[in-house]
C-alpha cells in the first residue's frame, strides 16, 4: 500500500471531482457553490498544469487527494506569486497526505521561479491551518465576511510561505 505522488492527467478528474464534490456540496471551505462537472476539472487540470504543478496522491490505483497551484492575480507584478490549494478525501484524512503533497508541490514551484505561495483558509478550520502552518506557511491576514454560502457570511484568512 505505497502511496505515491505524481503530476495529474485528465484522465484523473473524475476522481479529483469526486474528493471535491463533497466540499462544495456541504462545506464553505470551497465558495464555489455548484459542483464543477467532471470535464470542468479536466479542463482545470489541464489549464493550471501548463503554468503550474498539479499534483494527485496515489494509493492502489486510487486518488485520495491533490495539490495544485494557480495564478495569484492578473496584474503583471504578481507573475511570481501562486496561489495553492490541497485536498484530501474523506476517507484519508490524518495520513499525512496534505502534507506530503504540498512538501512536493511547494519546491516544484519554487524550482518554476515563483517566489511567494499564499493560501486563503475559509475561518475557522484548525485543520487546514495546521496543515499550513507545518509546512511553512504564516497568518498574514483576514478578509471580513468576504464570501457569502449558506445563508451566512464567512471569513477567509490568508497564509503566506516565500519560497
Amino acid at each position: 500500500m505505497t502511496t505515491i505522488l505524481r503530476a495529474a492527467t485528465v484522465s484523473d478528474a473524475a476522481a479529483i471531482q469526486a474528493i471535491y464534490a463533497p466540499i462544495v456540496e456541504t462545506t464553505a471551505i470551497s465558495f464555489e457553490e455548484d459542483v464543477p462537472s467532471v470535464e470542468e476539472m479536466a479542463r482545470r487540470i489541464e489549464t493550471y498544469s501548463q503554468t503550474h504543478p498539479y499534483l494527485v496522491a496515489e494509493r492502489d490505483g486510487e486518488i485520495l487527494g491533490y495539490a495544485y497551484g494557480s495564478k495569484h492575480r492578473d496584474r503583471s507584478a504578481y507573475r511570481l506569486s501562486v496561489d495553492v490549494t490541497a485536498y484530501v478525501a474523506a476517507s484519508a484524512r490524518g495520513q499525512g497526505l496534505g502534507k506530503r503533497l504540498y512538501q512536493a508541490l511547494l519546491p516544484d514551484l519554487a524550482t518554476r521561479g515563483y517566489h511567494a505561495a499564499f493560501a486563503a483558509i475559509t475561518q475557522p478550520n484548525a485543520a487546514s491551518v495546521a496543515l499550513h502552518e507545518s509546512v511553512g506557511f504564516t497568518k498574514v491576514g483576514i478578509y471580513r465576511e468576504v464570501g457569502f454560502k449558506f445563508g451566512r457570511w464567512h471569513d477567509v484568512g490568508w497564509w503566506q510561505r516565500v519560497l
